[in-house]
């Protein structure tokens, strides 16, 4: 009875874990006490790793964004999926659904080691001609409800360079920084008011009481998702809404974020 009982429970989580999770999507909410960003609602999507077969994963993913009425969507990147370009949807294709997002004050990206490991400058070519503003060691003013704000972004640690006082240069407070990994957040100036990252994925596979089996991160699971606070700066990490290496998630389900400041 007991062997029937591990057999069946080893099939479930086998199930669960490559074809249940990984297919869901959820809205992960936070709510950041901030007097300059006051009142904006941010939409953070990111770690789409599309795959050919996804091109409805990805219109349910544009119809949750634009359900939160977001003020401005950010982004860190890793739209395109795998190493090679079998691997994936075309850019272009994933434009053409990205398009239909519905953002006040627009949608602005760095990008992540599997777009450069694909194709990083036609991914930033694509993206620009389609509105997406790509920030890489750069930063870009929006005016916001009547409030300037500086999105900045730097490049990708695994595949760049990151430089984040060439990415802050210029920039008044309130700053959002966007880097694909969290790993360089230790050298994220306290004056920044929010951290976004990705990358990690939360591990994908996160077991109870030993947290994810593994993290591509220089410093574990310390920055693998969530909201950290560390000195006095914030970050948030996001689990993302695809997969990489293998299609396979447990206790760390897909999600897309949505930060008010209050």
């Amino acid at each position: 009875m007991k062997k029937a009982l591990l057999i069946f429970l080893a099939i479930f989580l086998f199930i669960y874990s490559f074809f249940i999770e990984p297919n869901m999507l959820t809205v992960k909410h936070y709510k950041i006490n901030d007097s300059a960003l006051k009142g904006i609602k941010v939409v953070f999507a990111s770690d789409f790793h599309i795959k050919h077969n996804q091109a409805k994963r990805l219109n349910k993913v544009v119809e949750i964004i634009n359900e939160q009425n977001p003020d401005i969507v950010l982004s860190v990147g890793d739209f395109v999926n795998g190493h090679e370009e079998d691997m994936t949807m075309p850019i272009a294709d994933i434009v053409k659904q990205l398009k239909n997002i519905k953002s006040k004050y627009g949608f602005y990206t760095v990008l992540g080691n599997h777009d450069w490991w694909i194709d990083g400058e036609g991914i930033t070519d694509t993206l620009t001609l389609n509105g997406i503003k790509v920030l890489e060691n750069s930063n870009t003013k929006v005016n916001i409800n009547s409030k300037d704000i500086f999105i900045a972004g730097v490049e990708d640690k695994t595949t760049r360079t990151p430089e984040i006082y060439s990415a802050l240069e210029n920039t008044k407070n309130p700053v959002i920084l966007l880097t694909h990994s969290p790993d360089v957040f230790p050298k994220v100036p306290s004056d920044v008011n929010l951290t976004l990252s990705g990358h990690v994925h939360g591990g994908q596979v996160r077991l109870p009481l030993f947290g994810a089996l593994i993290v591509p991160s220089d410093y574990g699971d310390k920055y693998s998702l969530g909201l950290i606070e560390e000195k006095g700066k914030k970050m948030i990490v996001t689990k993302g809404i695809g997969n990489s290496i293998l299609n396979i998630r447990f206790n760390c389900i897909p999600e897309i974020v949505v930060v008010e400041f209050e």
